[in-house]
């Protein structure tokens, strides 16, 4: 009845803009600055206050919106999944048959935790409202697929990934197993999240143009297999077949999803994971091949990284929603999506246009440089695709040594180390017997001293020969051996290269993981948001990473010239070479023979990753020219409708109709740019596609008349608005 204190809408309009546009602006900082305009000191209260009026603005702009939804027809279930992105999910009758009808990416995020308001002590902050967004699959549906793993106990909270069990007679050894270097794809006891964290972050589903397509919680966990198993079963229903889906770790997730209760559906439907192109040159190299984005006939160059492109900008939430109410966390999140797909739209021209160059400056370059590398080196395309099956096959025959070979590496080992501690017994020894000839010119207490350093050396190393002649007669006695194998014959020789592999695979191995925690760092210190003395700490980590790579790249070039035939060395410059490029996998298990075959050889290896690089980027030209024609029809459809819609309107609901103008205002513009984008692409030279110059004299004279049908006042905005856009659309029909 009495009012204090009021908010205009104006306000809250605007910081409903500056906050979707700037995440980190909260309500706190919009309520000082009120404060400071305004002449007053700040109250806290005033936070509380200003929330509840915003609440109540975005419910009114909520019913707004489905009112208009509704007189657009926009309600209909699955609508905005179907609509969001039209260059991905706008089909054609006439358009050409694509290897992908659609393309996806999937990823979990914990910057986006809400804290849990019971761990202070108090009563949980209960908020009864729930936040209205269809992007989001609430938490029971997502908990339907807890025990779909395979390897899931029932009665157990695990949530494990699968993976192809691992067989040392059948199977490739452990190292070309992705599970064990990803912490999402760990088991459960690797993944619990702090307790004080209730949702632990967000798991998305996003298209190949990024535009974010669904969510769900993570609730106090890390990423479990559920999470993707609940948005792919979305995401098949609604889109059927022929579909990919990139994720980083796509192929330990595949044989979760192919033990599902929809994993047969999935296989109907042409369903295929794969990794994406930045996690996957960090994935062994026999992985790559199968599923990186490169290999993978039909992707273009999807790269199958937009979740990172999202989580970049979400980032930005995390600081105005880790204490908030279930409800604002997700009524904040859904501001922020809903904003990122309008400003997504707005770019998704030039994504097209962009991507158009690329690939035709890739199909020209890469085809210069293959045609005089071909003729040089007598190479056909053909020979490209046998390298990588023969470098396949390769991969899939390495093994790990019988049990039988194993002991008797570990054999040889054993007779190496009791050579050295028979040539230690003797050495200790001679020392004793060096030391009596001594005791005569010493003192009676440097006899004492001199005996007793003696005796305890001569012990020692006998009782070191002792338990090393053990060691050989137990392995002995396990390999059947009646004679002693000798030091230089030809067994010992054999296993003993075996165990010079071995060691150099182990400092192959520590080099590559100490290269890989480099660049972590170094990524990590150029990340926005990260404070000084956290850079500081990353800062004195690089230098002590860099002694401890220079110490690796020296233990390996010991053990890669102590081969036979040695291996080259690796210099610091090298490191950079093989920055995330799956080499090191190859060099771990290369032999000579190996290293003979053309396929294995730098030169050949090249030349066949520009070839299928040529390749993606043919079949990328290809889904663009598609693409193009997509958002063209869907730009004049849309103009079609909205104008129909608004002159229903004008006369039923002019209040409704006005609001639909004004909305109209915006898209039409975007709209309008895209038109004169898309219009550019075809003027580019090597433009394969449809050129769409008929459907801008259809566009204009809709602007056109829009503009007539207007009253006055509505004219004079709107022209104002459109008045460049449309003297260059009529050039364009001139």
């Amino acid at each position: 009845m009495y009012p204090t204190i009021a908010i205009s809408l104006r306000t809250l309009a605007a910081f409903r803009q500056c906050h979707r546009a700037c995440p980190r602006f909260s309500i706190q900082a919009q309520c000082r600055t009120l404060c400071f305009l305004h002449d007053i000191p700040y109250r806290p209260y005033l936070n509380t206050q200003f929330s509840a009026a915003y609440d109540i603005y975005l419910e009114i702009i909520h019913h707004v919106d489905q009112r208009l939804k509704a007189a657009l027809k926009h309600d209909t279930p699955n609508w905005r999944l179907l609509n969001s992105c039209p260059a991905c999910f706008y089909k054609l009758q006439d358009e050409p048959t694509l290897d992908f009808n659609w393309l996806v990416c999937v990823d979990g995020n914990n910057s986006l935790k809400r804290w849990d308001s019971s761990i202070y002590g108090n009563t949980a902050w209960l908020d009864s409202r729930q936040a209205r967004s269809d992007y989001w699959i609430d938490r029971e549906t997502v908990d339907k697929y807890k025990h779909e793993a395979k390897s899931c106990d029932i009665n157990s909270h695990d949530d494990n990934w699968e993976e192809e069990p691992v067989d040392a007679s059948t199977n490739p050894s452990n190292v070309l197993t992705c599970v064990d270097r990803w912490c999402n794809a760990g088991p459960e006891t690797r993944k619990k999240m702090f307790s004080v964290f209730h949702e632990s972050g967000i798991f998305i589903a996003a298209c190949r143009h990024r535009f974010i397509l669904l969510a769900c919680d993570m609730v106090q966990s890390g990423e479990l297999a559920k999470y993707p198993l609940a948005l792919i079963d979305k995401l098949l229903t609604v889109y059927g077949k022929n579909g990919g889906c990139a994720y980083d770790i796509g192929c330990a997730f595949s044989k979760t999803l192919s033990n599902s209760s929809f994993g047969s559906r999935a296989h109907d439907l042409g369903f295929r994971m794969m990794v994406g192109s930045f996690h996957g040159h960090a994935h062994n190299h026999k992985c790559q091949l199968r599923w990186h984005p490169m290999y993978i006939p039909g992707m273009g160059h999807t790269e199958g990284e937009g979740c990172e492109h999202i989580f970049s900008a979400s980032n930005e939430l995390a600081r105005s929603t880790r204490h908030a109410s279930s409800f604002h966390r997700h009524q904040s999140i859904k501001e922020h999506f809903s904003f990122w797909d309008q400003d997504k739209y707005a770019s998704l021209s030039n994504f097209l246009w962009n991507h158009y160059r690329e690939a035709l400056k890739a199909v020209h370059n890469l085809t210069t440089e293959l045609t005089a590398i071909k003729h040089e080196l007598r190479l056909t395309d053909d020979d490209f695709v046998r390298f990588l099956d023969e470098e396949q096959k390769y991969l899939d025959d390495l093994k790990q040594p019988p049990a039988e070979d194993r002991i008797r590496i570990r054999y040889v080992e054993t007779l190496d180390e009791l050579a050295e501690r028979r040539s230690d017994w003797d050495s200790a020894r001679q020392a004793a017997n060096n030391a009596l000839t001594e005791l005569p010119a010493s003192s009676l207490v440097q006899i004492n001293q001199a005996l007793t350093v003696a005796r305890i050396r001569v012990d020692s190393s006998y009782a070191k020969l002792q338990h090393a002649e053990a060691l050989v007669a137990h392995m002995e006695s396990q390999l059947g051996v009646d004679a002693r194998w000798e030091i230089g014959g030809e067994e010992y020789s054999c296993f003993k290269e075996e165990a010079s592999l071995g060691k150099y695979r182990a400092a192959l191995n520590d080099l590559e993981r100490l290269v890989v925690m480099r660049l972590f760092e170094l990524s990590k210190l150029s990340l926005s948001g990260t404070g000084y003395k956290l850079r500081q700490q990353i800062s004195k980590a690089l230098q002590r990473r860099s002694e401890a790579i220079c110490k690796a790249i020296a233990r390996y070039n010991v053990q890669a010239v102590a081969l036979n035939p040695p291996c080259d060395k690796i210099s610091w410059k090298d490191i950079a070479d093989y920055t995330f490029l799956g080499e090191f996998d190859l060099l771990q298990h290369s032999r000579s023979d190996v290293r003979s075959d053309d396929w294995a050889k730098p030169a050949y290896r090249e030349e066949t990753s520009k070839y299928f690089k040529l390749l993606r980027a043919r079949e990328e030209i290809t889904r663009l020219n598609v693409e193009i024609r997509r958002l063209r029809t869907a730009i004049y459809d849309e103009e079609l409708q909205a104008t129909a819609v608004i002159r229903d309107l004008s006369g039923s609901d002019p209040l409704l109709a006005s609001e639909l103008k004004r909305q109209w205002r915006s898209r039409a513009a975007i709209n309008a740019v895209h038109v004169y984008r898309l219009d550019q692409i075809g003027s580019l030279t090597g433009f394969s596609g449809v050129r769409g110059r008929e459907d801008i004299d259809d566009i204009q004279a809709i602007i056109m008349s829009d503009y007539v049908d207007m009253d006055a006042i509505d004219r004079e905005e709107f022209g104002r608005a459109t008045e460049d856009i449309a003297d260059y659309l009529q050039s364009i029909v001139d």
